[in-house]
């Protein structure tokens, strides 16, 4: 089944194309190398797939463009990769790390093995929108032993996730790519709609098969009932990879 992300991807991959022929980069029934053969051959492979590009721009057809055709896109076209994968950024160019000051805002990409601290909490608890209520400071650190890219850090706050995390401790959590690679009962810190909630994670699909809401479950279950968040494109989920008592 497809997934909402991959929808979604779709949706972007489309405006890409459209933005590419306002450019006169692609014409579709062009001889001179910028057909869509052509477009085909450089993105999927071969040059007489056109018509499967046609499918994915075609919002009635069940097919969409996959991540593995998003690398060959952005080399070949000048195209943004965080726009297509996170539809954050300019359509094209070289990414530049924008200012944050709310919560829905991105963060600058780091190198690898460093992890950036942001002053929001995750709550583990009944919640407010801590978002909203305070802007986010961002500093970065290094810790041996823990490397790789899209790696962040925060505090927890509340007693719902006890004794697994505590209020006052600080998670790392890398950022899912895109919402597929979440599996049931994962800890995670998620974004969405103003808020940064930490808990259990259970993926629920809709009648297509597709990724709809996230339940959200907490440690400590006779005080804390479960719920759920609706997934839309604003949705930011990162798995819990370590806790640390402090910075």
């Amino acid at each position: 089944m497809i997934g909402v992300d991959r929808i979604i991807l779709n949706e972007r991959f489309i405006k890409v194309f459209e933005e590419l022929e306002k450019q006169g980069r692609v014409i579709k029934n062009d001889r001179g190398g910028r057909g869509m053969g052509d477009f085909a051959e450089k993105i999927l492979g071969n040059r007489g797939y056109g018509h499967i590009v046609r499918a994915f721009l075609n919002k009635n057809d069940k097919r969409v463009v996959d991540y593995k055709h998003i690398e060959p896109l952005c080399k070949h076209y000048g195209v943004n990769k965080e726009y297509m994968l996170h539809g954050t950024r300019p359509m094209f160019g070289k990414s530049q790390p924008k200012s944050v000051s709310s919560s829905d805002a991105e963060v600058p990409m780091l190198p690898s093995g460093r992890i950036l601290f942001t002053s929001v909490s995750a709550l583990a608890g009944s919640g407010v929108d801590a978002a909203s209520s305070s802007s986010e400071k961002l500093s970065a650190f290094t810790i041996p032993g823990v490397a790789g890219t899209g790696l962040y850090a925060l505090e927890v706050e509340g007693d719902s996730m006890e004794p697994l995390l505590n209020d006052g401790e600080i998670v790392i959590c890398e950022q899912f790519d895109y919402i597929n690679q979440v599996k049931d009962n994962d800890v995670c810190v998620v974004k969405v709609d103003g808020d940064v909630w930490i808990k259990y994670v259970q993926p629920v699909k809709d009648r297509a098969g597709r990724i709809a809401q996230l339940k959200l479950i907490s440690e400590n279950k006779l005080e804390y009932d479960p719920f759920s968040v609706e997934v839309n494109e604003g949705i930011r989920i990162y798995k819990v990879i370590r806790r640390i008592s402090s910075l």
